[in-house]
């Protein structure tokens, strides 16, 4: 080989190098941006499972007995100009049906977060006509409502009230992480449920959020 094809042959090979060399560095880089764009959409998918609406961020899951149920929607309640609260419905398995959910007799519940402060008047109220707008059997549930009614304290801004329907157990009210009480019966679960499925909601917007 003359010296100039030799110095030919090196140029060649020190090219070939260089060109794989920046392949190399081009997979690096793709793979890299592959692996934040995969983390990107995974933070993205937590956050929607986490369930966030009006800054208030609901978990995906709530425990009922034994049963964990999934965040199935969460709405917003007004009332005029003010921000009331958002509540969130749990589910053992999705559904969009408010009929087929207060029919069937499977672990439920409505967790509703606190936007301001409310006085226990002021609940008992919005619950009494809610009940009375929407119970089917309200002569049935009335006694073992007002139970509930007593049950019902003041509640401040971030703060949650929890309405849990385990079958064979009774709907729990719980407010934060304290049981209230119990009322048996899926009677009483359906009036209960029905204040915010039923036919007369305390607003369409808040409905449709529960169902997803």
């Amino acid at each position: 080989m003359t010296d100039s094809h030799s110095t030919r042959f090196v140029a060649v090979v020190k090219l070939t190098q260089k060109d794989t060399s920046m392949r190399s560095s081009v997979v690096r880089t793709l793979s890299r941006a592959a692996v934040l764009v995969m983390l990107a959409i995974s933070t993205l998918g937590t956050a929607a499972l986490a369930g966030e609406l009006a800054g208030v961020t609901l978990a995906d899951t709530l425990k009922a007995g034994v049963k964990t149920l999934r965040l199935n929607g969460l709405g917003l309640r007004k009332k005029a100009v003010f921000k009331v609260y958002v509540g969130g419905l749990y589910l053992e398995s999705p559904s969009k049906d408010a009929g087929a959910i207060l029919a069937s007799d499977q672990a439920k519940a409505i967790r509703l977060h606190f936007l301001r402060d409310l006085t226990k008047a002021q609940l008992v109220e919005a619950f009494q006509e809610g009940f009375e707008a929407n119970a089917k059997e309200k002569a049935a549930q009335k006694a073992a409502f007002d139970k509930m009614l007593a049950l019902v304290p003041d509640v401040k801004e971030g703060s949650t009230l929890t309405f849990a329907y385990l079958p064979g157990k009774g709907t729990t009210l719980s407010a934060g992480s304290k049981e209230l009480g119990i009322l048996e019966g899926k009677g009483f679960a359906d009036a209960v449920f029905s204040i915010w499925l039923g036919p007369k909601p305390p607003s369409e917007d808040l409905k449709k959020g529960m169902l997803g």
